[in-house]
């Protein structure tokens, strides 16, 4: 495929870079992990596929092979060829073909996922872009180019299997979109440090996603929040979903590009299922936290990956 435009921030991704913070290399990965399982189970790909991830404005590109493809997260109102192709399904192009988008329905993140993947090499197991490093995937700059895995015999075998298979992903898989979103967090070693004023506003305020909003983290806007004491804060280790309190009294949620250490005060962390949610949210929305037990968040991952599985099954019951 060849890129005729790049976009805002095209990148490939995968499920991050793991294993390597103790060396300083955070693990980059897809914003919205979710989104990016569900289009490779959709094509019968290991759901780790490495994938397309762009933004609003997107890129617009040309197939150089035949290939099977998906799109999903946010709804960019794609066509292929001028006709109007929709999120969570599979669809065949041919050489010659162009994929471009219009309007921004909803969402921040979309994603491309292409039935074998893309031939890439890995660096440290992953090909994942890391955007500070420079290394890993790639970053797509106009006229850019990508070579698919699969060959052009293997496509017509693949198209019939993958053809049957469910025509669209379970909108209860999907990731939700709010206006004003609630999001699940597990309180942080910090957040018991906050006066009690800043206690009850965290969890009985609207926060505002502020413009400093990128994939290493969202600053938000709300009411002050103070901690009962001030003493000096040791650097640790920080994940993608840390909530930490900023000098300005101020809260910002760290994010896929996050760095691997931080010396603000953590006030939590937000549970691995609405983090793909999260990631879709965009300037100017509103988002409420709640405060639930590593039980309960647990408990809601496990239920996850059970409907995860059904979905590969029945997937899988026609390749």
């Amino acid at each position: 495929m060849i890129f005729l435009k790049s976009g805002i921030l095209t990148s490939i991704q995968d499920i991050g870079r793991c294993g390597f913070k103790d060396k300083g290399i955070n693990p980059s990965g897809a914003m919205d992990t979710l989104s990016m399982r569900l289009l490779n189970i959709l094509l019968g790909n290991e759901d780790t596929e490495a994938v397309l991830e762009f933004h609003y404005p997107t890129p617009t590109i040309t197939f150089e092979e035949h290939a099977l493809f998906a799109i999903g997260g946010a709804n960019f109102s794609g066509s292929l060829n001028n006709k109007n192709i929709s999120n969570w399904k599979v669809h065949e192009a041919k050489p010659g073909d162009m994929l471009s988008f219009g309007k921004k329905i909803n969402g921040e993140r979309a994603y491309i996922a292409i039935k074998g993947g893309f031939n890439l090499k890995k660096s440290l197991g992953s090909s994942s872009t890391n955007l500070l490093g420079g290394f890993g995937g790639k970053k797509i700059e106009k006229g850019d180019s990508l070579d698919l895995n699969l060959k052009n015999g293997q496509l017509f075998a693949a198209t019939k299997k993958v053809s049957l298979a469910p025509k669209t992903v379970n909108v209860n898989l999907r990731p939700a979109f709010e206006q004003n979103q609630e999001i699940r967090v597990i309180a942080g070693k910090d957040l018991s440090n906050l006066d009690l004023e800043s206690r009850n506003k965290i969890f009985n305020q609207s926060f505002i996603i502020s413009s400093h909003a990128d994939r290493m983290g969202y600053r938000l806007e709300g009411d002050c929040l103070n901690l009962q004491s001030s003493d000096e804060q040791i650097s640790s280790s920080v994940a993608f979903g840390t909530i930490q309190l900023l000098p300005d009294g101020q809260l910002v949620i760290l994010m896929a590009d996050h760095q691997t250490t931080g010396g603000y005060p953590k006030l939590g962390n937000v549970i691995s299922v609405d983090l793909p949610i999260l990631a879709q949210l965009s300037v100017g929305q509103h988002v409420t936290f709640r405060e639930i037990s590593m039980e309960v968040a647990e408990s809601v991952f496990l239920k996850q990956e059970r409907e995860m599985k059904k979905f590969k099954s029945a997937v899988q019951l026609y390749l």
